[in-house]
């Protein structure tokens, strides 16, 4: 017997339905929400670590005070102590204390964009932004990355007081300098990559 063309072959079977889902209980309605809101314990760690930054803030800017306030009375009004040798490492230092301070402020601000609610501001801003995360791995690599650039001002600031033995602390020196270039460019090609 020759099929028709328009017609339609219902031999095979058809996918069953999903099953309605069941509705909830009051008990299980209330649980959930309980445990949805339990998100906002992220908060203990959020609020800590903004204030922890501005603690950190604080300190650096006060210790470039503090240079600044050392540099006018040894130039202009003739202080006795010699600040040639504590100017350099007091302004590494309180850089080294900035970005600790971004560092925590890049954790409390990604731990509430990731669990409580995204940033409206940052949002209008480029997705690169530093407070714009998607997850935990785009927080982790932005964290890690001001954690390196401050092991490297904490290694420039090591630097600045050695004083040279022998020939070959020099060429340590050198391969230590050599090793922080290459992590920089290996963190370069990474951020392209992105």
């Amino acid at each position: 017997m020759h099929n028709d063309p328009g017609s339609h072959d219902d031999s095979r079977p058809t996918p069953a339905a999903t099953p309605p889902h069941a509705p909830q209980s009051r008990t299980e309605q209330r649980l959930e929400r309980y445990l949805w809101n339990s998100r906002f314990l992220v908060m203990m760690a959020v609020v800590p670590s903004l204030l922890g930054a501005v603690v950190l803030f604080t300190i650096g800017t006060i210790d470039i005070v503090k240079v600044l306030i050392d540099t006018v009375i040894y130039y202009l009004f003739g202080g006795v102590e010699d600040i040639h040798d504590s100017v350099v490492p007091n302004i590494i230092m309180a850089i080294d204390i900035y970005l600790i301070a971004i560092v925590l402020l890049i954790f409390g601000l990604g731990v509430y964009r990731l669990f409580v609610s995204p940033i409206e501001q940052a949002e209008d801003h480029t997705p690169h932004h530093p407070f714009n995360v998607q997850s935990f791995d785009q927080l982790k690599d932005k964290i890690a990355r001001v954690v390196i650039l401050a092991v490297i001002i904490e290694f420039f600031r090591a630097v600045v007081d050695i004083r040279f033995q022998t020939p070959l602390d020099a060429i340590y020196l050198a391969l230590s300098v050599l090793a922080l270039a290459a992590a920089l460019y290996l963190m370069s090609l990474a951020q392209r990559k992105e």
